[in-house]
């Protein structure tokens, strides 16, 4: 059954034309002001740094959280790319969650403003996200953070673009991030997963919409390429231990968890954790559900701990 507070939210959103029909910049509006209305400001924190870092087409904007927490010296710097279906999301609408999880880790959180579809379709995003961890692991010394203790972490789409950039990082011989936290990860371009067909409507994130996503991410692409579809990756070993959240009313959970068993499968250590109750995208809504707040705090202990 969907926690009260998350179908008080999932009720407000409800109405109006269906997402897979809205234009691309009235969604991403509506992304922003949810984030205003849903997020909160967020915790207070040391310092919020804009940076830059150099990536294949351009300079990525990068915005960095440190901690009030000093316990750890130097701290551990965590990238964090935000969700949005690769089509919408910005450094401000993750901000809040941002916050959160540099306080709860304990870690530098740096959120990655990487390039969005339709405009820039795959690779574009997955490569920026490349760049910014390549980028931050050199100048981690520079930024007061520990260079050997580096984690990645993203809901959603970002999900799947950070997990999949630790495959690309161990692929090319780099020093491989020390652990992956992923909230609801797209894996699997395959619609037609239990989950898809129970919570294909009602749950805020549509079967519709997660296909319209795809559609613009991949701009006519074979989405079965592992770079896509993480799960079709056919060597999973040596990435870095992971904590992996899905929710139960959410077209993605199934392939969230099949990702998690995957991992594990293949040697990595895997922590999978289901929220019952929850629906896709409620880590941003903190300023309204108890559930989210936990869980952005439990996310913040598992990289603090992968961490340590």
């Amino acid at each position: 059954m969907t926690d009260a507070e998350i179908r008080s939210v999932l009720d407000a959103k409800a109405g109006g034309p269906p997402a897979h029909r809205v234009p691309v910049a009235e969604l991403r509006a509506g992304h922003e002001r949810e984030t205003v209305e849903l997020s909160g400001p967020g915790p207070e924190v040391a310092e919020v740094r804009e940076l830059e870092v150099s990536g294949p087409g351009g300079p990525v904007p990068v915005r960095l959280y440190r901690p009030v927490d000093g316990s750890l010296h130097p701290p551990a710097l965590v990238v964090y790319a935000h969700g949005g279906g690769w089509v919408v999301g910005s450094l401000d609408s993750i901000d809040p969650v941002c916050r959160a999880l540099a306080v709860a880790s304990g870690a530098l959180v740096a959120s990655v403003g990487y390039r969005l579809a339709p405009e820039h379709p795959f690779p574009a995003g997955l490569e920026d996200v490349v760049a910014v961890i390549r980028g931050l692991t050199e100048r981690a010394g520079e930024l007061g953070a520990d260079p050997t203790r580096v984690a990645v972490a993203g809901d959603s789409a970002g999900a799947n673009l950070v997990t999949v950039a630790a495959r690309r990082l161990r692929d090319a011989g780099d020093p491989p991030p020390r652990f992956q936290a992923l909230v609801y990860p797209v894996c699997d371009r395959d619609l037609t997963t239990v989950s898809y067909t129970e919570k294909a409507e009602g749950f805020g994130l549509t079967a519709d919409a997660m296909r319209r996503y795809w559609d613009l991410y991949l701009a006519g692409g074979d989405g079965r390429r592992p770079d896509a579809s993480p799960l079709l990756a056919p060597d999973l070993s040596g990435l870095p231990p992971a904590f992996v959240l899905t929710v139960d009313d959410d077209v993605l959970r199934d392939e969230g968890e099949a990702y998690a068993r995957a991992l594990e499968a293949a040697g990595v250590p895997v922590t999978l954790r289901r929220y019952d109750g929850a629906a896709h995208g409620f880590l941003r809504w903190m300023a309204r559900s108890e559930l989210s707040r936990r869980a952005v705090a439990e996310v913040g202990a598992a990289l603090r701990a992968g961490l340590a």
